[in-house]
């Protein structure tokens, strides 16, 4: 794994910090880093409030977006609320169906079936608006790519509003209204926001129309906060805010479906704990069954119901993981016998795999094969549906849209990307896309790095470095957990492997005549021998709480052991 150290930030910025805000240089250092030179910039970093959410109403389309809803509300029309099935799709649904539905309104949510309709909006999905006598819809996290079934609907005279925030390819449906900050012509001053975030914009602009306090939604924050890990969106400006305060909603008062997927977890939920841990839960619904089940979840006024949908989740991501690792070991296989160990890439296919589980198998074959990676399953009779990851740097969905032409369908983000192809089209696609990939990926791009924001003498490790950082969450995208790195460190002599699979490092470093600090390092077990040969290493890391029997110490999470 190669290091990559950033360039120290300006001394000149760096004191000015120290001074203005009488902050540690460690603090400072990494606020100059992030960007942050004025006192201003920093209070409002390590503050977040409701007020720093932009006007919604400078979001292209929102004026007739709020104009359509409020005359839905003022009709009491019926109205049908349409999502993908990931997170940030049944989070969407729950979040604007819940809050429609405190407006008297009669709602109803529909998520698409992953295998009879696939994603985003299907003329199935128009079909049963039309079918029960619905003539208005909000398509949310999906909808900016689909111009015919837009027609289609609109023959049908149902009435259409878009949530998007994913690129919109050339010509934008003909919808009533067309929410999406990566519009071209959308001067919104924040471009990262997931599904749930437009649609949480959407009742922000509402409620400005109406003359009422934003404060009031502050509760169905916790559903945009789960959407913003889930769809790992960057953790900066309005998302940081929004997930701040999501997380402070989810902390103190959480709805019976989140409790219930959390299983009364005593300790303080991050966003870390949101990614590995709820989002799963409710992925799995939509992977292994069905995302209504995840709406139905999210959406229960009762602990003993949203209990009973829970156990039933569970069950579903346990199955999950068993496929996914069996499909994982399968597609590692693959790639051995192809002889392909050596390509740019890894695009993998076979019929049987479940296309509910093939987007976490693709990560999972980049931890052993880290380049941009596909993975096919059949679709429907002669059609193919991949899931697509890159890594960090290289742009996955440009690559893709440069093989456009043995594409029928595609959508996504630059790291996460789907695809349909017909079954015939796969070896011509395979061979384009890896020629693509070998042509544009750098150097760089190829290597994995661990990007290292600066040294660290073990003096300077403390509770109250360790209390001021965690003002910094939450944690994220583009802004990560600090990472450190200290040389000259030796083990204790207390170093062992733990863990089922004995594969995770658990440590205790001493820099001189320093107290030791202890250290846990998740599937870094190889690295034991460089730690019983006693001599001088360097190690890099995180800080984070470690509380045992009442008493909070500091804690290193090991990233890498040289």
């Amino acid at each position: 794994m190669h290091w990559n150290i950033k360039d120290p930030p300006l001394q000149k910025t760096v004191a000015h910090l120290i001074d203005c805000l009488g902050v540690d240089p460690v603090i400072a250092q990494l606020l100059a880093q992030r960007g942050f030179s004025t006192f201003e910039e920093a209070k409002s970093f390590f503050r977040p409030h409701i007020g720093q959410l932009h006007d919604p109403f400078l979001m292209k389309d929102m004026d007739k977006a709020v104009a359509r809803l409020q005359h839905a509300i003022n009709q009491k029309e019926n109205i049908m609320v349409y999502g993908d099935y990931d997170v940030d799709g049944t989070t969407s649904v729950s979040l604007l169906t819940h809050f429609l539905r405190s407006q008297d309104l009669e709602v109803t949510p529909y998520i698409p079936d992953r295998y009879a309709e696939g994603y985003g909006l299907s003329t199935k999905g128009i079909d049963a608006v039309k079918a029960a006598n619905i003539k208005f819809m909000i398509a949310l996290d999906c909808g900016i790519k689909a111009v015919k079934q837009v027609e289609y609907a609109k023959k049908l005279g149902i009435e259409l509003i878009i949530c998007d925030h994913h690129t919109p390819g050339d010509v934008l449906p003909d919808a009533l209204a067309v929410l999406d900050p990566k519009r071209s012509d959308c001067t919104y001053p924040f471009k990262e926001l997931c599904g749930c975030g437009v649609g949480f914009k959407l009742i922000q602009g509402l409620l400005q129309h109406q003359g009422k306090e934003v404060n009031e939604i502050i509760a169905y924050l916790d559903f945009v906060a789960v959407a913003i890990a889930a769809d790992i969106v960057p953790i900066v400006g309005e998302n940081r805010v929004l997930a701040f305060l999501g997380l402070q909603q989810l902390n103190n008062h959480p709805r019976p479906g989140l409790k219930a997927i959390m299983r009364d977890k005593p300790t303080k939920q991050i966003i870390s704990d949101i990614l590995f841990g709820i989002a799963p839960r409710i992925n799995a619904a939509g992977r292994m069954k069905h995302g209504l089940d995840a709406v139905k979840l999210l959406l229960s006024e009762s602990g003993e119901e949203a209990k009973k949908i829970a156990q039933e989740v569970e069950i579903y991501n346990t199955s999950r993981r068993k496929l996914e690792k069996e499909i994982t070991e399968e597609a590692l296989t693959q790639i051995l016998e192809n002889e392909e160990e050596n390509n740019a890439t890894n695009v993998v296919y076979s019929p049987h795999w479940h296309k509910g589980v093939i987007g976490i198998v693709a990560s999972r074959i980049i931890e052993t094969y880290y380049r941009p990676t596909l993975v096919f399953t059949m679709s429907s009779q002669g059609i193919l549906a991949a899931s697509a990851r890159s890594v960090p740097g290289f742009d996955l969905y440009e690559a893709i849209d440069a093989c456009r032409s043995h594409i029928i369908q595609f959508g996504g983000h630059k790291y996460a990307a789907g695809l349909t192809i017909k079954e015939e089209n796969y070896k011509a696609f395979k061979e384009n896309f890896e020629a693509q990939v070998a042509q544009t990926i750098t150097a760089v791009q190829k290597e994995q790095a661990l990007e290292i924001d600066l040294a660290l003498p073990f003096t300077s490790i403390t509770l109250k470095l360790l209390r001021v950082l965690k003002q910094m969450e939450p944690f994220g995208p583009e802004n990560r957990s600090p990472i450190f790195y200290t040389e000259g460190v030796r083990d204790s002599g207390y170093a062992k492997l733990v863990g089922q699979d004995k594969s995770h490092l658990k440590a205790r470093f001493i820099q001189g005549s320093s107290s030791p600090i202890d250290a846990i390092g998740f599937s870094l077990g190889e690295k034991i021998y460089l730690l019983k040969k006693r001599s001088p290493l360097r190690i890099a890391y995180s800080i984070e709480e470690n509380v045992w029997h009442g008493h909070v110490g500091v804690q290193l999470r090991l990233k890498d052991v040289e």
